[in-house]
Order: structure tokens, then C-alpha cells, then sequence
């Protein structure tokens, strides 16, 4: 996961601001136990291979709630699969599709990953920065137009630029804002775009802050729990969601 480069008057400020919320709050969480979401991660990548049919068919064999995909839009314009910015040394958006599949046979278009996971569960279509947008938008456009419905399609980045243009392409899509520790900035975005969903990395979670976030109507989402522990102390706290490497493992605690 990347950031957006993009900056928030607030930023700066956060981490003080998280040690003095960390004092008053706590540790310990005495909420009571809600139904936590499981969100399974680059397909299931604890379990096969990243963003590949193989982890998408692992994801979907584990039943979580939603399946996570990292896209990236090539040079001819082709929706991919891919976490980095490059592939074997290539840049993702300054090559062909068919240059890429030649270096990596494995590498799935996201319009492959629609069509094997048909609904079943889903999608959280993590769109990466400086990725083109409209690729995607025609893309989850011809699904939608063929019957898909909005809860099927999820749009999600770290970028402001490329939620904005997502949203104004896809307006019918519900949209979660990605943020790396700062729960200030991530909500200052999540309000600009009407949406109450956000994800933050679990390392700068703690109770008395999900508590907050949770009562003021915030849908929180923390990355990548990959600890049965940790997954079973989110859900007692009421946390909306976790993606995970091992959506088998964590499946059992969203209960």
C-alpha cells in the first residue's frame, strides 16, 4: 500500500495527537462483541501467490466478506493486477499488457478477477495512485450495465486525485479512503467524498479510538491483521472490518 503524496494541514500533528488519545483511552477494550467483516487480502496472498487467480480462488474458498485487488492500468489502457509501480523492472503504466504477461504469465486483468469471483462476495478495488482512471471506470461501467450492482464493486485508494475522478465516473459506487496512521486526515477525506468508510494500518489502533470512531458513525477498516489475537480483539471492540493475509485463519473471529 502507497501513499497519494497529497497533504493535509492536520498531518503533521498526528502523531501527538495519537499519544494523547492513547493516554485518556487506553488500552483495554470492553466493548460489546459486533459482527466484524473479514476482507481478504491481494486475493488471500498468506495462502498462493499476490493478486493472482490462484489467490483469488483461495480467497473465495475461505467465505470472507469481501475479496481486496490492487489495480493498475498499463500503457495499452489494460486493468491489471499488480501491487508495485513496476514489474521485472518495467513500469506498469509505460507497458503493454502483453510485454507485462510475457514477463509474468500469471498476471490477471482485473476484468479475469470479475469474471471468476461473478458475484460471489464483493470487491474492494484498491486503485492505485497516479493509475489512469478511466480504464477502470469503463471497465466497472460494462459490469453495472450487464447487472453487477454497486455493493458488488468497492473503489478504494490512497489518492485523493484518483477517488475523486473514480467517484465522478462511478457515483453510484460506495468509495473507502485508504490512509496510512492518520486518523484526521483520513476522515477529513472520507467527508470531501461522502463516504464513512476508511481503512488505517492496525500498528496505530487502539481501542478507546475505535470506540470514537465507531460511535460518531465511522466504518474503520484495519490493514493487514494477520494475528488471531489481534483480529479477536478488534471484533470484541466493534471494528467495522480487517483485511488479512489469511482470511481461514481470521474468518472464525469476525463471529
Amino acid at each position: 500500500m502507497e501513499n497519494g503524496g497529497e497533504a493535509c494541514p492536520l498531518q503533521s500533528h498526528s502523531s501527538f495527537i495519537l499519544l494523547i488519545l492513547f493516554k485518556y483511552f487506553g488500552y483495554n477494550c470492553t466493548l460489546e462483541t459486533t459482527t466484524m467483516k473479514i476482507i481478504a487480502h491481494r486475493g488471500a496472498r498468506g495462502l498462493a501467490p499476490e493478486n493472482t487467480i490462484a489467490a483469488i480462488k483461495e480467497g473465495l474458498r475461505c467465505r470472507p466478506d469481501m475479496i481486496e485487488l490492487d489495480v493498475r492500468v498499463t500503457k495499452d489502457g489494460a486493468c491489471v493486477l499488480h501491487h508495485d509501480r513496476t514489474l521485472d523492472g518495467l513500469a506498469i503504466a509505460g507497458t503493454t499488457f502483453k510485454e507485462l504477461r510475457a514477463r509474468k504469465s500469471d498476471l490477471v486483468t482485473l476484468d479475469e478477477a470479475l469474471q471468476i469471483i461473478n458475484r460471489k462476495i464483493p470487491v474492494y478495488i484498491e486503485v492505485k495512485p497516479r493509475s489512469a482512471t478511466e480504464p477502470v471506470i469503463k471497465l466497472l461501467r460494462n459490469y453495472l450495465d450487464k447487472g453487477w450492482q454497486p455493493e458488488d464493486l468497492w473503489l478504494a485508494s490512497f489518492s485523493q486525485k484518483t477517488l475523486r475522478e473514480l467517484q465522478q465516473g462511478l457515483p453510484e459506487l460506495p468509495v473507502i479512503v485508504n490512509a496510512y496512521f492518520s486518523g484526521v486526515w483520513a476522515t477529513w477525506r472520507a467527508r470531501r467524498l461522502g463516504t464513512k468508510y476508511f481503512s488505517l494500518y492496525h500498528y496505530v489502533l487502539w481501542p478507546g479510538f475505535i470506540r470514537s470512531i465507531t460511535k460518531r458513525g465511522w466504518k474503520l477498516i484495519a490493514y493487514t491483521v494477520n494475528s488471531q489475537a489481534e483480529a479477536e480483539r478488534w471484533a470484541r471492540c466493534g471494528i467495522y472490518a480487517i483485511v488479512t493475509d489469511y482470511p481461514n485463519q481470521c474468518n472464525d473471529q469476525s463471529k
